[in-house]
């Protein structure tokens, strides 16, 4: 699993096109919220960080084998999650054979994706993850980690992550909406500001998957 999944990378990366997707789940959320959210952070990325990424991301489910094609897989939204067990049990082959999940919670979905997260890893707890993870440092720095896009409820953002083997695989960015503030500028009437620091957190992330 884990030679199929690099082989599709390094084709990827040897054509000079990579692809990313968002997460079509199941459990009733709305898996599809943010809509203008993926395409902005591409752009963002190909002109800023010099990706190469397919402009229109796909949408893939979680218990599809197509799932493995992608180094970057994104899932947002505001309600319930269900994994099957087939999805758990693609999910945990797919970041174990080197994929990354960023789940994105657009507020309601913290109850329901912590225990659909533990179904994938029953062995591994969700830890926050420090503001001196690379994640945060480069190519954008951000000393005090996750930033804040959106309010809630009057908490600090958190980052969570599943490592394995000492590499992040799951990263769970809550209280933040970093999703949010990748959209079209006239959806939130989000700040300029706020929208750049999302979009270069954004930018952190795909730097993280593509250099490590």
């Amino acid at each position: 699993m884990k030679k199929i999944f690099y082989l599709l990378f390094f084709v990827s990366i040897s054509s000079f096109s990579q692809e990313i997707a968002l997460l079509k789940y199941s459990g009733g959320g709305d898996w599809y919220a943010n809509p203008t959210s993926l395409p902005n952070l591409i752009r963002f990325c190909n002109s800023n960080i010099n990706t190469r990424i397919k402009a229109k991301p796909s949408t893939v489910e979680p218990g599809n084998p197509d799932l493995l094609s992608y180094p970057f897989v994104h899932m947002t939204g505001h309600g319930n999650v269900v994994f099957s067990d087939a999805d758990v049990t693609n999910l945990r082959n797919y970041l174990t054979a080197g994929g990354f999940l960023h789940i994105d919670d657009n507020y309601g979905m913290d109850q329901y994706i912590r225990k659909e997260i533990k179904k994938i890893f029953p062995n591994n707890n969700l830890v926050e993850i420090p503001a001196n993870h690379p994640i945060f440092q480069k190519p954008f720095p951000f000393p005090n980690g996750l930033p804040k896009i959106h309010e809630h409820d009057g908490t600090r953002p958190q980052a969570f992550g599943i490592f394995v083997e000492n590499k992040l695989v799951l990263l769970y960015t809550y209280e933040c909406d970093l999703g949010d503030g990748w959209e079209d500028p006239e959806v939130h009437n989000d700040p300029a500001n706020v929208r750049d620091k999302a979009l270069k957190m954004g930018a952190n992330i795909i730097n993280y998957i593509f250099t490590n």
